[in-house]
């Protein structure tokens, strides 16, 4: 086969996985946004890697025997310029074709895999540049049967596709195969729920980080955060031990240690698909060192526990997480042996803040 042919066929293959039309969500569906790479064997340039965007809401079942069902399934990828060019060598004016999603339904001991059908409608092609293609198909429910943890899995894909001419006539090339491969070291997983229990609480991983508006530093955080909403809402953050960095009068250098841990009762209110949370926190300062040398006691600490509001910002979602921030005045530092109230007086202060975004686990 020509070498032209050859470059439209790769260029083809991208076609694969195009948006996915499907019935309006229900409400309160929970919505799933996740982009996946994807490697696709083509002839003459070898593997390619295509980046999909994969997006889906779920209606999940409340009781085992239930349905679940998917609306909105939209999977997005532009088929780039060599195809068009491509196409263009071998007179292709459009491109159709079928497709095959893999998906997998994994609920207590059964595992369910499931194709979706597609079919690709007819795309015009242009001479040159990137182009989109979409395809169509029904996405069939699925009878949930047991009770526990649930989860739908995104695999390969496969694509049967055909470039015409433009009076309708087939190009030289015919109608071609190409499947596609997940890449490994991918969190696959679109959607993971419980089946007959009554979610109550949220898990999430913990990134962002806290200005120390005295020190003039900013400060990275990590940890985890937790909320439960029943029978009321309470939760809080969890910070892993963090390191500040920071120069006293403008060239002086020193590191502190900082424990940020839970103190007393974490309450809140949930509100506008987020939540407000009245978090109260201790800080201790085990490790205090200027130009290298400690200066302070293992025990160095705040006075009193520390309240900080923390709100959830736009685009936050209980289900997957979000932007939260919140502001904190640090007290007077004690425990810190005979540098207490000189180190005390570069650390405590009000206008601190947090920066934290929240992810889903």
């Amino acid at each position: 086969m020509p070498k032209a042919r050859w470059l439209l066929a790769a260029g083809l293959a991208c076609l694969a996985v195009s948006g996915l039309a499907s019935p309006a969500a229900a409400a309160g569906a929970t919505p799933v946004d996740k982009v996946l790479s994807y490697t696709c064997p083509f002839p003459l340039i070898g593997l390619q890697k295509l980046n999909v965007e994969v997006k889906a809401s779920f209606d999940v079942p409340s009781a085992p025997g239930g349905t679940l069902t998917t609306s909105d399934l939209s999977v997005s990828v532009s088929v780039p310029d060599k195809a068009a060019r491509g196409l263009a060598l071998v007179g292709a004016a459009s491109v159709e074709g079928t497709a095959g999603a893999e998906v997998t339904l994994v609920n207590g001991s059964l595992t369910r895999p499931v194709t979706v059908p597609l079919t690709v409608a007819k795309a015009a092609v242009p001479q040159s540049g990137p182009f989109t293609a979409q395809a169509t198909g029904s996405v069939p429910q699925i009878v949930v049967p047991n009770a526990g943890k649930t989860t739908v899995t995104l695999g390969g894909f496969s694509t049967r596709l055909t470039p015409k001419k433009a009076d309708g006539w087939f190009t030289g090339l015919g109608s071609f195969t190409s499947d596609c491969t997940l890449d490994p070291g991918q969190d696959a997983v679109l959607l993971s729920f419980d089946v007959g229990t009554a979610q109550t609480g949220y898990r999430y991983g913990l990134a962002g980080t806290t200005t120390v508006k005295a020190l003039g530093t900013t400060v990275p955080l990590s940890g985890s955060f937790a909320v439960t909403t029943q029978p009321s809402f309470s939760g809080g953050p969890t910070f892993d031990p963090a390191r500040a960095e920071f120069k006293l009068f403008g060239f002086v250098p020193g590191t502190a240690e900082l424990r940020f841990t839970p103190d007393g009762e974490q309450t809140g209110e949930l509100g506008d698909g987020g939540f407000a949370a009245q978090a109260r926190l201790a800080l201790a300062l085990p490790q205090v060192s200027l130009f290298g040398l400690p200066v302070a006691d293992p025990n160095c600490r705040a006075s009193a526990a520390i309240p900080v509001d923390l709100r959830t910002g736009s685009g936050f979602a209980l289900a997957t997480g979000g932007p939260v921030t919140g502001t904190y005045a640090i007290p007077p530092l004690t425990g810190c042996g005979a540098f207490t109230a000189y180190l005390s007086s570069f650390f405590q202060g009000e206008g601190n803040t947090f920066a934290l975004a929240l992810a889903a686990r």
